[in-house]
């Protein structure tokens, strides 16, 4: 039993500091250019709001029970079977600005003739070892990665496990271009064997012609880490991506503030806004939004149409699968936001009188 406890241990120290999943360290070099950008202070970056990331002890206990006694519904009752793409079908479109989603907050952007992988987690577990996590509700995916033709760029929000994956930027990076990330995310790319030439570290408000599409790094209310010592070492955001005839938001994960209205002031109004949705709960509200919140900043940026994310993949909070969806339905109908809920693979196209996606496809599992 010793000799099994000992091996466990070493394992577990050696994957802690051995292993990739946990990304890049940050020199002094890094750290100087963090603090020049005005968010980032002696503890790492901080939210333009104050934010509170810690719990009450008695907030904590009964969060453990919760998971301990496990959560009704928390999963379909059967694997999610996406709809499936094609190569071809990707390298036929020529101007039109369509989104495919993969789940959670993945999803391909086509947006003048680019193709943009956002938060591309395509893996099974949302976890640095699969032991830590439960796999994804869909065991393939709209279209695997080695089908997927050239891509323009990858933009990520931050680098949480269910939005940065290690192995899936592995499988990837032979075929895109050129990455966005928020400042200190680099250090992750630079680690996973990426030329520095293709990163592009931002600060908020901070503005990238890339292709003749414009790229913003807005704020969110969240935090960062991937490991037990690194928490807020890197920026976490929002993104803009403003084409020829068409803008998308994506919001990233974050609690509900001013700083969406702010986005919507300046650069509003959104022809289709992606909306974290989903891995809520009261005890972290503040860095997750509540499905009615989710709904509320949609109107915030000023989108005319809002599609929920974060969700329909992991589970990774106290609440039913579909609840976000749900809730989010009910909210939007209320404030008159309308509402795209595609399935996993559903390719729609986004601009004024198209029609979109919005069956209650969840109902079937």
């Amino acid at each position: 039993m010793a000799i099994i406890i000992a091996a466990f241990l070493i394992y577990g120290f050696g994957f802690l500091y051995l292993s990739p999943e946990f990304g890049g360290e940050h020199s002094d070099e890094d750290i100087a250019r963090y603090k020049a950008s005005g968010h980032y202070n002696d503890d790492g970056f901080f939210n333009l709001v104050p934010t509170s990331l810690d719990m009450s002890l008695s907030s904590l206990w009964e969060t453990i029970q919760a998971y301990a006694n496990g959560i009704e519904n928390s999963r379909p009752s059967e694997d999610i079977v996406p709809n499936k793409i094609t190569q071809e079908t990707l390298l036929a479109n020529d101007s039109l600005t369509r989104i495919t989603w993969f789940g959670h907050s993945a999803f391909l952007l086509e947006i003048d003739t680019k193709k943009i992988l956002v938060d591309p987690m395509l893996g099974q577990v949302a976890a640095p070892h699969p032991m830590l996590g439960e796999n994804r509700y869909s065991k393939e995916l709209p279209i695997a990665i080695d089908q997927l033709p050239t891509i323009d760029a990858i933009i990520i929000s931050h680098d949480h496990y269910d939005h940065l994956d290690y192995k899936s930027i592995e499988k990837l990076k032979h075929k895109v271009e050129e990455y966005y990330v928020p400042l200190g995310v680099g250090a992750h790319f630079r680690a996973w064997g990426i030329p520095s030439e293709k990163i592009h570290e931002m600060n908020w408000w901070q503005e990238a012609i890339f292709k003749e599409l414009n790229i913003v790094l807005t704020p969110s209310r969240h935090f960062s880490g991937r490991g037990i010592t690194d928490r807020n070492k890197t920026m976490w955001g929002s993104w803009v991506i403003e084409g020829k005839k068409q803008k998308v938001f994506f919001s990233g994960d974050g609690g509900y503030a001013d700083h969406f209205k702010e986005i919507g002031k300046k650069y509003g109004p959104f022809d289709i806004a992606l909306m974290e949705c989903g891995q809520y709960n009261k005890n972290w509200a503040q860095i997750h939004m509540m499905p009615e919140e989710s709904a509320q900043a949609a109107v915030d940026v000023n989108a005319k149409v809002m599609m929920p994310v974060h969700w329909g993949a992991f589970t990774l909070s106290l609440h039913s699968w579909i609840d976000p969806v749900e809730r989010v339905t009910i909210k939007a109908k209320e404030l008159d936001m309308p509402l795209t809920t595609p399935e996993l693979g559903e390719v729609f196209i986004v601009g004024d009188g198209r029609v979109y996606p919005t069956s209650k496809w969840w109902e079937n599992y």
